[in-house]
């Protein structure tokens, strides 16, 4: 090659380097480092799938919904945390909802019109809560939460000043507002398509107490969250015992058998994978 002009030497040392790069990089070292996982860890390397009778039924590492065809709670099941993930757990579309605790605020739909609204965080939460305590048997209640479910958030105006209006924003007229009265002014219901931004927003704290943990109303950052809170897992014992006609002490173990630690004895909380809790249901029968 000393013949070759020096330019074209350096072309073809370039071209080798980059298909012995890729050969290294793109083929061998994936193929060693695959072929190590698969034999040290294949089930972890496979997906951590789980399977039942022969046939794959989900991953210990990615949560899903336990609903029926039209998307209500089985109840003879235990629910998974709540997914923000595509329509559910979705994982191509694994995602937060990047919603803030400042997100309190909805869109209130116009009746006849295309546009459907959007509920804020704070109502997803309220509505979650409410769900969750009428399939419980226990109060959906908590703070900044009107009865009916959505966020407990007042307009104010003028947004500075002795207020002379006040208006629940998220709750769609003919409600009737949670707050009768506010600062001696009375309250109205939010007229879908009105525009509220220019008063000033009060959230209402109000005096209820949560029964029904975060977990249950809150989706984890991914959308995939196999596991659910310890709490959680036993504020729904009750019914699952009740559904399958089983002792409550006997579900409570079996919450006990499906919950893990704190990662390395001291990270995060124990957790109860759902999944794995609802096959060794079924195992019951």
């Amino acid at each position: 090659m000393n013949h070759l002009p020096s330019w074209l030497r350096q072309h073809i040392a370039a071209v080798r380097a980059v298909l012995a790069l890729t050969l290294l990089t793109g083929v061998i070292y994936p193929l060693a480092v695959t072929g190590v996982a698969q034999t040290l860890f294949s089930g972890k390397a496979g997906g951590s799938l789980v399977r039942k009778d022969g046939k794959t039924v989900g991953s210990a590492l990615i949560g899903q919904s336990f609903t029926d065809a039209d998307g209500n709670p089985v109840r003879k099941y235990f629910q998974s945390r709540p997914s923000a993930a595509g329509d559910g757990y979705d994982t191509l579309s694994t995602s937060a909802s990047n919603l803030g605790p400042e997100d309190v605020v909805d869109t209130l739909p116009v009746p006849g019109a295309a546009d459907e609204g959007r509920k804020s965080l704070l109502t997803l939460v309220c509505a979650r809560s409410k769900a969750v305590g009428e399939l419980e048997g226990v109060s959906g209640a908590r703070p900044y939460c009107t009865p009916d479910g959505v966020g407990a958030v007042l307009k104010i105006f003028p947004a500075a000043g002795t207020p002379a209006r006040a208006v629940s924003v998220n709750q769609s007229c003919p409600a009737t507002p949670f707050v009768t009265v506010y600062r001696g002014v009375k309250v109205e219901c939010g007229r879908p398509g009105a525009d509220y931004s220019a008063g000033r927003t009060v959230p209402i704290r109000g005096d209820a107490k949560a029964v029904v943990p975060a977990d249950a109303v809150t989706a984890g950052g991914s959308g995939l969250d196999p596991h659910v809170s310890v709490a959680y897992a036993e504020l729904q014992a009750p019914r699952v015992a009740r559904e399958r006609g089983l002792a409550p002490a006997a579900v409570k173990a079996l919450i006990a058998r499906h919950t893990t630690g704190r990662s390395l004895g001291f990270m995060g909380e124990p957790a109860v994978n759902v999944l794995e809790l609802n096959l060794a249901l079924d195992g019951e029968r």
